[in-house]
């Protein structure tokens, strides 16, 4: 292992232990620095160049989206900013590159409302026409964990890791931890989907009691995200919706739908836990594409017969 591996390293412990990043934040680091130090002939930290940093950053370009060439580079920026902070190199070469590209915008994907309320009912009519009291406490599960993801927007890892004291029905209240240990609380704002998820915890108090978390499996074990999508997909294909629709899809659609009622994007992005209103924003383009069709079918010029 060389100098500047053995500095890696000691970087992403730090990142750890000091600024207390989560599991898939380290993990995405350790991946694109290993990348960085396998691909480039330097072994001090102290060689590298801004023009080396301007040739690696122009090969993420060739060979990955740009999404993620953005934020393989802002892995970088982190590991040399650090290095500076620690005094390891004299200057930082990132100061003398400036690194601009165009992100396309990619509008997030969002479920139409009404194939939101048939895979409801799927759920909800599986539970009724169940044969045995193992799949009735599945279909139960299935609707509290449904509608928990769309009556609050959360992400599945934040849903997955709610603990059972993170979940007050009394007062309808749920604590999240979001990414990088932020905490938020949300409200539930419906009495049916309260309903739903008080049934579900009298019924699986056992299994959440045993390991502490909300949301389980029959087995006593915690909610995997591979079972939630597995589950989605289950009643999708029950519903008959001709449409793929992962955890995420409920996160757009809880906050697009909130936007289209009119609600401001400043408490949006407090609901979602966005860091920043500029990533809540993407939002406002579904927005504007509602505008355009409201527009489109409702404007009365529509039934204007004019000659001319």
């Amino acid at each position: 292992m060389n100098n500047l591996e053995n500095h890696i390293n000691t970087y992403l412990e730090y990142c750890k232990s000091q600024k207390r990043l989560d599991e898939k934040t380290l993990k995405a680091y350790r991946i694109d620095l290993a990348q960085f130090s396998s691909q480039i002939t330097e072994t001090e930290a102290t060689s590298i160049t801004p023009n080396i940093l301007e040739n690696y950053i122009a090969t993420l370009h060739q060979k990955f989206k740009p999404k993620t060439a953005k934020r393989k580079i802002a892995s970088l920026k982190a590991l040399f900013h650090y290095f500076e902070y620690k005094e390891l190199i004299d200057v930082n070469p990132f100061n003398k590159i400036q690194v601009k590209f165009r992100e396309p915008v990619i509008l997030p994907k969002t479920i139409p409302l009404h194939k939101v309320e048939a895979f409801l009912m799927a759920i909800y009519a599986q539970r009724t026409s169940a044969k045995t009291i193992y799949q009735k406490r599945n279909a139960l599960r299935d609707a509290a964990v449904s509608e928990m993801l769309f009556a609050t927007g959360m992400r599945i890892s934040e849903l997955c890791s709610l603990k059972i004291n993170d979940v007050n029905l009394y007062d309808g209240t749920i604590l999240i931890y979001g990414k990088g240990s932020k905490e938020r609380r949300l409200q539930i704002g419906n009495e049916d989907v309260i309903h739903i998820l008080s049934t579900y915890k009298a019924e699986f108090l056992p299994e959440i009691q045993n390991c502490q978390y909300f949301f389980v499996n029959q087995s006593g074990r915690p909610l995997s995200d591979q079972s939630v999508r597995r589950m989605i997909n289950k009643y999708t294909s029950i519903a008959a919706i001709e449409l793929h629709i992962t955890p995420h899809m409920f996160r757009h659609t809880f906050a697009t739908s909130l936007l289209e009622a009119d609600v401001d994007i400043r408490y949006i992005q407090e609901m979602l836990g966005h860091s920043s209103i500029n990533i809540t924003e993407i939002y406002t383009h579904v927005a504007v594409a509602k505008q355009r069709d409201i527009l489109t079918t409702k404007h009365p010029r529509r039934n204007f017969h004019i000659e001319g």
